[in-house]
């Protein structure tokens, strides 16, 4: 394990929940690194949008090595979400893992969602797991299961299955993106990992989740999808000749200045 894969793995303590805001560009990534954040993610719906390819059909294997190559020099540590690894193929996954680690990234996000809208077999979600973790040892291997998240019949019993499965298979941390907020406290009783959920506008801050016993709170797509709706709010403003009731804009060389270095 390299200082910074165990430097990531520090962060993630049980009970004191890691806030992990996600990125989508150098821009956005130097910024919240230049906010004081030791640990940045990258969001699939973000980078896919930026690229203009559709998010969760596996069509951004490239744009995330080159976004990983891009910001390899700033000082954050680096988790990518990966969606299902971009293969079915569990030695394919981890060789995939092993060029982005080369780039510095420190961990990744394995998802079983499938572009159809189902869970792949958990047998395969598995091996992916197991793939990565002998192929790459050392780096953060978060296993997330779509089965809230897609809303899959009776989630609970085939997220607790999952989330046994992933665990044996060597994973390092466990999300469940809209799991219930009242089911938390028991998968992180059931994870016996550190337990990663998806921020929630309106639901339980970082106290309450960290009281919890989560380890990490994911911005996911929020933040893309607010910077988006922030153009839209202001380009409709000055095109109606109103104020835009907007935070002030970071100065133009403030922004300039992140990719100077």
């Amino acid at each position: 394990m390299t200082d910074r894969t165990a430097a990531f793995h520090a962060l993630h303590q049980p009970g004191r929940s890691l806030l992990l805001p996600n990125a989508w560009d150098h821009a956005s990534a130097a910024a919240l690194a230049a906010r004081g954040y030791p640990a940045v993610g990258t969001t699939s719906l973000g980078v896919a949008a930026a690229a203009g390819k559709p998010d969760g059909t596996g069509a951004t294997r490239s744009e995330n090595l080159d976004l990983a190559r891009r910001l390899r020099d700033l000082p954050v540590l680096l988790t990518v979400d990966i969606e299902d690894g971009f293969d079915d193929d569990p030695a394919a996954v981890a060789g995939y893992v092993a060029e982005l680690a080369a780039l510095g990234a420190v961990g990744v996000n394995l998802e079983d969602g499938r572009p159809d809208g189902t869970l792949a077999p958990v047998e395969l979600a598995a091996a992916k797991i197991a793939a990565v973790r002998e192929a790459v040892p050392g780096l953060f291997v978060n296993a997330r299961t779509d089965a809230w998240w897609l809303g899959v019949p009776d989630p609970l019993p085939a997220g607790l299955e999952r989330i046994a499965a992933y665990r044996a298979a060597g994973a390092d941390g466990l999300f469940v993106p809209g799991a219930p907020d009242d089911t938390v406290g028991m998968l992180v009783a059931e994870a016996g990992l550190p337990l990663n959920v998806l921020h929630r506008p309106g639901g339980p801050d970082l106290a309450a989740l960290g009281r919890l016993g989560v380890a990490r709170v994911s911005t996911g797509s929020l933040l893309f999808r607010a910077a988006l709706g922030a153009a839209l709010h202001l380009a409709d403003a000055v095109r109606a000749g109103r104020a835009a009731g907007l935070p002030a804009a970071p100065e133009y060389a403030w922004v300039r200045d992140l990719s100077a270095g």
